[in-house]
């Protein structure tokens, strides 16, 4: 059973991580780059989230040997991951979402630029590595790989009901999702500064003493 420290971290794990990969802002990306028959888009889909899912996975698995090669400190990486959130959200709330590069591969945008970056941004790294460095036990690092897993899962769903769901809610829908999710992303930004600052003011004072 998880402690309530365990559950906790779960859901923040879970949150951060939806609220940057942001599936349903994706689904008209992933409308607008794939075409071919029902069959073939579920094909896509698939590749899609199983190329996001490794990326995801092999900075989880390797941010401790990461953090511990190049000396960071995990209040610093919540300090610079926190800003990049920060305007990371301040794009999406004025654009919709991140900018996906156009140089992606014409034929197959499965993996390139759905996958990566569309799904596996630098904010849906980032958010994994500041998690990392939190998930000091068993416990959370499960819980960290189940909410990668989660919303991969739920990624791969909305892509393969992502026709369905563009005719939906339409470009109005699309853009209050755009809005809600930028400002949760500012959200957690700002909490993930005040706990790399609180970790660091904690340190200095204990020094004092």
């Amino acid at each position: 059973m998880f402690s309530s420290a365990e559950a906790q971290f779960s859901l923040i794990a879970f949150s951060s991580l939806f609220s940057v990969i942001n599936p349903i802002s994706a689904a008209p990306i992933f409308v607008a780059l794939t075409e071919g028959s029902p069959g073939e888009r579920r094909r896509m889909a698939l590749r899609t989230c199983l190329a996001a899912a490794m990326i995801l996975a092999v900075f989880a698995a390797a941010g401790g040997a990461i953090f511990t090669f190049f000396g960071i400190t995990v209040p610093a990486f919540q300090i610079a991951g926190g800003l990049l959130f920060a305007l990371m959200s301040i794009r999406a709330l004025q654009n919709g979402r991140e900018e996906v590069p156009e140089d992606g591969d014409k034929a197959d945008p499965s993996i390139v630029p759905l996958g990566i970056p569309v799904i596996a941004g630098p904010g849906a790294i980032s958010t994994v590595m500041v998690l990392v460095g939190q998930a000091q036990d068993g416990g959370r690092r499960l819980a960290l790989s189940g909410a990668i897993g989660v919303n991969v899962l739920l990624t791969l769903m909305i892509l393969l009901a992502a026709p369905t769901i563009v005719g939906w809610i339409g470009a109005t829908g699309q853009r209050i999702v755009s809005k809600i999710m930028g400002l949760i992303t500012a959200v957690i930004g700002v909490q993930f500064i005040l706990n790399g600052v609180t970790t660091v003011f904690v340190s200095i004072l204990k020094a004092a003493r």
